[in-house]
């Protein structure tokens, strides 16, 4: 096993302007719009299982997802939280994003990506103690995650600020949303 048996959720940030607007942001710094902004402060009247460790990467759109969802508590930034390099495809459309496990011109491979965010969840996981480790972090970064942990990471991209479960089981990994689904997002 990759990752050690413990839960951890996975949040992506708040929609941004290259969400809204179909681009390819990957390390471009795009910035939240003010329905991702009312969707993370909306996450501040969740009611969590248990304590809650927070971990984040560190791309405004994470970082300030995760300031408004969590006002109270800080968090910690893990650098190889940060969404993969799309090299020469960032900022274009994406009905022009390649294949995700191909290496794009200038930008990070599917490999590198995949032993990176599993070096980063090892990381929170174990930094966590018995705290639920929540992770504000990335499209990209829950795929990998999804595919680590034996999911479908090539299907639709989760879901901008829905706490995503990943549990281990007898059966393996599963995920699922931590909360019931609104009908306001």
């Amino acid at each position: 096993m990759i990752l050690p048996p413990y839960d951890f959720c996975l949040i992506r940030h708040g929609e941004t302007e290259a969400n809204r607007d179909g681009i390819i942001a990957g390390r471009t710094e795009a910035q939240l719009t003010e329905p991702g902004r009312d969707a993370a402060r909306a996450l501040a009247a969740q009611v969590w299982p248990r304590p809650v460790a927070l971990f984040t990467s560190p791309q405004d759109r994470a970082r300030e997802t995760a300031a408004l969802a969590f006002p109270a508590q800080s968090a910690r930034v893990v650098e190889d939280l940060r969404e993969r390099n799309w090299g020469i495809h960032e900022g274009r459309p994406l009905a022009e994003l390649p294949p995700r496990t191909t290496t794009p011109i200038a930008g990070e491979a599917w490999e590198v990506l995949l032993a990176r965010v599993a070096g980063a969840l090892r990381q929170c996981l174990m930094a966590a103690g018995t705290a639920l480790p929540v992770i504000v972090a990335h499209s990209g970064v829950i795929r990998a995650a999804r595919a680590l942990t034996g999911g479908d990471f090539t299907g639709a991209s989760a879901p901008n600020t829905t706490p995503l479960l990943f549990s281990v089981t007898a059966g393996g990994w599963h995920e699922q949303p931590l909360f019931a689904a609104r009908s306001d997002r």
